[in-house]
């Protein structure tokens, strides 16, 4: 009879964990993979705008390194055709050609992304917009050092000057274009 008991007690516990535990554990796996699939989809969502954003940031980079290039040839091409006048100063070749411009990088949405749910983008489109902010970094240095040597030399008549201001927006001129062939380079992957 004990045996009967003990089996029976074991059927029991069966039928209860059956009843019981079996539903309350499915229920649970529904749950969670109910909330997996909402928060995959929160997600791609997000990393879709996040993308938009990113590529219409792009799209104005790009159009403004497009406007700023042709002033940049004309300053860096005045610079050369003028090295030689001692009566003009960096400030008057300037001053003929629009001044000292330089493009708009933006790279905010990109720059909101990266500190949280990188994980999220594919590596290649991560790699290529590091690259970018890198360049971008590199070449605000440039600059800042470029509009110090334009302050320091505004006044100067200096062939050297001239050239070496000349040598300095080729440069960063550079520079603007490998940004350029980059945001070319992210357009294209899928």
């Amino acid at each position: 009879m004990a045996k009967k008991s003990i089996k029976n007690r074991f059927l029991n516990y069966g039928k209860y964990f059956i009843k019981e535990i079996i539903p309350v554990t499915a229920g649970i796996l529904i749950a969670l993979s109910i909330g997996n699939w909402s928060e995959n989809k929160k997600d791609t969502k997000y990393v879709n705008q996040i993308l938009t954003s990113i590529q219409s940031d792009l799209n104005e980079t790009k159009m403004s390194i497009d406007e700023k290039i042709p002033d940049q040839k004309s300053l860096i091409d005045s610079l050369d055709f003028y090295s030689n006048n001692d009566s003009l100063t960096v400030l008057d070749i300037a001053l003929k050609v629009n001044g000292f411009q330089t493009p708009t990088v933006k790279m905010n949405s990109w720059k909101s992304i990266s500190n949280s749910k990188i994980e999220l983008i594919d590596y290649k489109k991560v790699a290529i917009l590091s690259e970018i902010e890198e360049i971008n970094e590199v070449l605000k240095m440039k600059t800042q050092y470029l509009m110090s040597f334009v302050y320091s030399n505004i006044n100067s008549k200096e062939k050297n000057k001239k050239q070496t201001l000349a040598i300095l927006f080729s440069d960063i001129l550079s520079n603007e274009k490998d940004i350029k062939r980059i945001i070319n380079e992210f357009e294209k992957i899928e």
